[in-house]
């Protein structure tokens, strides 16, 4: 099976890390493209389009968390944090962010690339599916593309990170079906990622507050108490 080529985004500014990260990208087969700062990482987010990007959260200037929410409006593509910080309250920062993983230095490199691998492979299974071009659903203000991946809520694009659009994909072809917080992780970060359940309550909360008139009243992606959420099909129309 023919190896895709990953064109990753590598941002760290210590620079023994960040060589040795490189040379070992690139023996695996990587294009390997470098930032040593905030600054650059947009720049280059902008120019070059990466498959993935991997975001140092301490540096020097504008740090890994700031650089995220301006990468966050010009790609969808995965973002996984690197940092010397494993403090819980850190992680769920870069998820709330729109990051899609947090690895801890120091770290495995087989581990790494096995996160790399997971979320690319999620991230090209949500954005190239095997439906009719004509298959668009619509659920009240909320119109999806499912061939395309795609969003539009009251007339406008809505912009949704790569485990966001996942989500909601899942729900929305499982309407009515209600799903725990654990299989939720399983089925979108898969058995291969090692972080918190925190991380599904941090992704709902983001696509509430995306869809919802009212978060706190939410009518897309309900609670189930005591069992976990659903997507309800009431006013689901093909």
């Amino acid at each position: 099976m023919r190896r895709l080529s990953n064109k990753t985004l590598l941002v760290d500014e210590k620079i023994g890390i960040h060589e040795l990260l490189k040379l070992s990208f690139k023996k695996k087969g990587y294009t390997v493209l470098s930032a040593a700062d905030g600054e650059q990482a947009i720049a280059l987010t902008a120019l070059t389009k990466p498959d993935i990007i991997l975001l140092d959260v301490e540096m020097s200037g504008r740090s890994g968390f700031d650089a995220c929410i301006e990468i966050r409006r010009i790609t969808n593509a995965p973002i996984i944090f690197i940092s010397s910080r494993g403090q819980l309250e850190d992680k769920l920062t870069g998820l709330k962010l729109g990051g899609d993983d947090y690895i801890t230095k120091p770290f495995d490199f087989s581990e790494l690339t096995a996160r790399i691998e997971a979320n690319l492979r999620r991230y090209r299974q949500f954005s190239n599916t095997d439906y009719h071009s004509d298959d668009i659903v619509s659920y009240g203000e909320l119109e999806i593309d499912v061939k395309r991946c795609q969003f539009v809520l009251r007339g406008k694009p809505l912009n949704l990170t790569a485990k966001e659009a996942q989500l909601l994909m899942l729900f929305v072809r499982h309407p009515n079906q209600v799903w725990s917080a654990e299989q939720l992780y399983d089925y979108v970060w898969g058995l291969e990622s090692t972080g918190n359940i925190e991380t599904v309550k941090v992704h709902i909360s983001h696509l509430r507050r995306k869809l919802e008139h009212n978060p706190s009243d939410p009518q897309f992606i309900r609670t189930v108490r005591g069992f976990g959420y659903m997507f309800p099909s009431d006013t689901l129309n093909r």
